[in-house]
């Protein structure tokens, strides 16, 4: 299963473009499950160590739902707004609140495969710097990152929304570094294989 995890409160350009990503995996077979942070409630990691004493993380709220989710899943998607130069503050918590899945089982993101989406209001706004973080947690969680490659992708999918939906809509630009990042991510988790 293919996750995708919306870090935007907003139901617009973000939700979008992720959900077509998800299309995109569906066409070629792949299962995925979508998972919008938007009316959701993730409380940021108190770094108590309560997980690494109990073997569960002492907040209780929607991170819970979306656990077993990041276990099951074979990659994973996150998608993230450009909020003050970086990403938003509701992946964030979801990227720190993973803590309490590392302190159950260290390897709880080891050989998933994961990408990133960056959608900025600005064409230049933060997209690569958000881009950095979310492949530096996929790096330090042990999974492996995806980017859709040199020539119009780099680092993945960057898109400039011109804060509307409809301006992410005529992102041509933006869609050709998905499809790019789409085809080689999607072609990692079909030929990878682990050996025993």
């Amino acid at each position: 299963m293919i996750l995708g995890i919306c870090g935007s409160p907003r139901k617009q350009a973000t939700e979008y473009v992720l959900k077509e990503s998800l299309k995109m995996l569906e066409e070629k077979g792949f299962e995925t499950e979508f998972f919008g942070l938007r009316g959701k409630t993730i409380n940021p990691c108190r770094h108590c160590d309560y997980c690494i004493r109990k073997k569960e993380c002492i907040v209780k709220d929607d991170m819970q739902d979306l656990y077993p989710l990041i276990i099951e899943a074979k990659g994973i998607i996150m998608a993230t707004p450009i909020y003050n130069g970086g990403l938003s503050a509701q992946l964030k918590a979801v990227m720190d609140r993973c803590r309490a899945l590392g302190a159950v089982n260290f390897d709880f993101m080891r050989f998933k495969v994961g990408m990133g989406i960056s959608v900025g209001g600005d064409r230049i706004g933060g997209q690569e710097l958000a881009m950095q973080q979310i492949l530096t947690f996929y790096i330090l969680t042990g999974a492996i990152p995806i980017s859709g490659g040199a020539y119009g992708a780099n680092m993945g999918a960057n898109f400039w929304s011109q804060d509307t939906l409809e301006g992410v809509k005529k992102d041509d630009q933006g869609f050709k570094s998905l499809r790019k990042t789409i085809k080689r991510f999607s072609y990692f988790i079909d030929k990878f294989e682990m050996k025993e």
